[in-house]
């Protein structure tokens, strides 16, 4: 009986023992097993892919830069067509002020002509002979004076160009002449005195030019 309760004792205590196997068949001084070196194919591989993902991200770029690029002209263009037609939409306004007056100036001008003709045509015998006539002339006179300063006020200038060179821009010629000591192209009569606005020509003058 003592014989078969000592085996039993001792195998009870053996048995922590027996569950730690592991640590029992461990061999302490063996090492552990070294990594294998990666193979000359797979270091080929992760190079290719590597230039495979290096050559997509160049070409995203050089795409995504060429959009960038398109986009950004087509901001600047957009931009200055905005600032020219808003300079040309300014322009616009500025000049429908400006010249807003045109059509009743050249209503004036037919006024101004006939005051003209009517003074021209009084020859300086007849205001001496008729002192009724003479007053009469110089109250047209003194009309069409007041008239040419207020067309002067509103930037409205005759074209009185005689002796001048013929302008194309400015004067109608309605006759060529050949006039002894006239240069070539140079007025040699107004027949009717032109008239700008500002600097727009609404009446050119009509003159003789000599050749």
């Amino acid at each position: 009986m003592l014989c078969r309760r000592g085996i039993v004792q001792m195998c009870s205590k053996s048995r922590p023992l027996c569950n730690n196997r592991r640590l029992l068949c461990s061999n302490p001084e063996q090492k552990p097993a070294a990594e294998e070196p990666a193979s000359p194919t797979s270091s080929e591989q992760l190079k290719k892919q590597l230039e495979e993902l290096q050559a997509k991200y160049e070409t995203e770029t050089a795409s995504l830069s060429s959009q960038l690029s398109e986009m950004t002209d087509k901001y600047k263009r957009a931009l200055a067509e905005g600032e020219n037609q808003r300079a040309r939409y300014n322009k616009k306004i500025e000049d429908t002020r400006t010249f807003a007056i045109q059509s009743f100036s050249k209503d004036l001008l037919v006024i101004s002509d006939t005051l003209n003709k009517a003074l021209e045509s009084v020859s300086d015998e007849q205001l001496a002979a008729n002192g009724h006539l003479k007053d009469l002339f110089e109250g047209l006179k003194l009309t069409h004076s007041q008239l040419l300063k207020v067309f002067s006020k509103n930037a409205l200038t005759a074209i009185d160009p005689l002796d001048e060179k013929f302008d194309p821009h400015q004067h109608e010629a309605v006759f060529y002449q050949p006039v002894e000591g006239k240069d070539t192209g140079t007025v040699i009569n107004v027949q009717k005195v032109g008239f700008k606005l500002h600097d727009r020509v609404i009446r050119p003058a009509i003159v003789g030019v000599a050749k």
